[in-house]
């Protein structure tokens, strides 16, 4: 019936799902899976298995400039500079005051 539809169902052998989202990471071991395909399109079906999460590290991604201006203002070195700009999420004006002050 299902392939008079033009739909096929077939088991596949996973031995891990790796899911990542913006902010976090789900991980399934040994979960059984089953390809649906219909039109064209494949549709994943993950069921069982163990399941763990984690948050996700944001990395800051901080523009060379922005190093070289906040290292400029404050008068410390680029590195300085680079690390309190990742400390403080790229904000330019909290990365100088953290500088300033300490």
């Amino acid at each position: 019936m299902m392939q008079r539809m033009g739909l096929s169902m077939n088991p596949m052998e996973v031995e891990e799902v790796v899911l990542k989202t913006k902010d976090k990471e789900i991980t399934i071991e040994t979960p059984e899976v089953a390809v649906l395909e219909m039109q064209g399109q494949k549709i994943f079906q993950i069921t069982g298995g163990h399941m763990t999460e984690k948050a996700l590290e944001k990395k800051t991604v901080v523009p060379e400039e922005d190093v070289q201006l906040v290292a400029q203002q404050a008068k410390v070195t680029l590195e300085r500079a680079r690390a309190a700009l990742e400390q403080t999420s790229g904000d330019l004006a909290q990365a100088i005051l953290l500088l300033s002050q300490g």
